[in-house]
This record gives structure tokens, sequence and C-alpha cells, in this order.
């Protein structure tokens, strides 16, 4: 039976958004006001302003966009904090596991490419992905179909054949049009914040990440049983 491909978000899936919502929410509003001689109420609502202009977007996710834009380094920022950078709970157990199992994992985020790779230079998420793509290489951040077109014409795999888990309902409801049907949410995204009721959210959810192990299981039980009654 053909395991599916498992396909990972990475910030507030894998890594604890927590380090994100740090930088975006109350570092670069500092440094905002700071730079700009503003109050930082008055920074807060004007980056606040920007953000929700170019939610979903490509330029939401590029440090080097920001930098631009609000004229402070953004990535650099970023490393300035990266003590913060961490897993979230499971991470690495789930991670060896799947790899003792022989699973083929891929890493798809829409950190810019700068951001993964500060990522992985704190955090070694590297030997355990087969592919590792940031939407900045494709063009398109993973809320929109033509990401997973595109992600499909440079590698190739059958999307029936493939779990996608994330964090974020768009993206999930991008990868759902595209035609992957095994979608995984994630409970609490971020340890500074309360966690999500399971029931309120539109995808089946997962607080620490040994919690997909079964879930991987039921789905290749499925698609056995499917197979046997189409064949």
């Amino acid at each position: 039976m053909q395991k599916p491909i498992l396909m990972f978000d990475m910030d507030g899936t894998l890594l604890d958004l927590a380090f994100d919502d740090l930088i975006w929410n109350t570092r670069l509003p500092e440094r905002h006001a700071e730079t700009h001689q503003c109050t930082l109420e008055e920074s807060k609502e004007i980056l606040h302003t920007f953000y929700q202009q170019h939610n979903h977007t490509l330029c939401w996710y590029s440090s080097k966009y920001w930098t631009e834009k609000v004229e402070v380094d953004v990535l650099k920022l970023q490393y300035d904090n990266q003590e913060k950078i961490a897993p979230r709970p499971g991470c690495f157990e789930l991670l060896e596991q799947l790899k003792q199992h022989g699973y083929r994992c891929w890493l798809l985020t829409n950190a810019d490419q700068a951001g993964l790779q500060l990522k992985l230079e704190n955090i070694d998420l590297s030997p355990y992905f087969e592919v590792m793509i940031s939407s900045e290489e494709i063009g398109y951040s993973k809320e929109f179909v033509e990401f997973w077109e595109i992600l499909q014409q440079k590698h190739d795999f059958d999307p029936q054949y493939a779990m996608m888990i994330d964090d974020t309902e768009k993206v999930l409801q991008g990868a759902e049009k595209f035609g992957i049907t095994q979608l995984i949410t994630i409970v609490q995204p971020s340890s500074g914040r309360a966690a999500r009721q399971a029931h309120d959210l539109n995808y089946p959810a997962i607080q620490n990440l040994t919690e997909l192990l079964p879930l991987i299981e039921t789905s290749i039980t499925i698609q056995k049983e499917f197979n046997v009654k189409t064949a």
C-alpha cells in the first residue's frame, strides 16, 4: 500500500509561532516607533493597516519587502531574537518516528528563503525532509491553487496520496481546492496564545504533533478499503 507523502508547514506547525508573533507584533512595532519617532500605539496601527493590505500574499511573508516598506531591517530583527525560535510539542519525536517508518516528508513554508534559512540554522529540520520549499521559490503563497500546481510540476506527486498539516485554514483551503483531501490543522500554533477549540476549526486538529501518527495509520486503512471496493 502506497504511503502518503506528508507535507508539513513550518511556522505554527513544526515550530512555535510565538517567535513570529514576537517579531511582528512586538519587536517590529517597537523598532518602527523608534525609527519614525512615533508612539508605539501609532506604530502598531500603521503596521496593522499594512499587514491587512497584504495578508496571505507573497509580500506578507517577505522580510525584504517589509524592510523596504517600513524602513526597518526585518531580517536582522529576526536574527537579533533568534534564541526565541523553538519547536512545537512532539516535533522531533514525530519526525524521528516518521523517518524510522520510511515516510516521505516535505516541508512547505510561506516563509521567504531567508526566513527559512534562519529557522534551519536554529532548528535543524533538514535531515527529515526530502523536499524543502519556500513559497518565494514558487511565486505564489500556499493559499493559492497555483502554488500546488507549480509544486506538482517541480516535484511530481499524486494529491490522492498526500496529507497536508498546516495551522492556517486558508492554506488548507488552497490545498483542498487543488485536490488534497487529507488535511490536518493545529490547535495551538503559538504557545503565547490560547489554544483554539478543535470543534471551532474546519479541519481535524491536533496539539502534540505525535497525535498525527494514528491519523496517518487511519488514512492508510481507509485508502486500502477504498481500493478493495473499487478493484
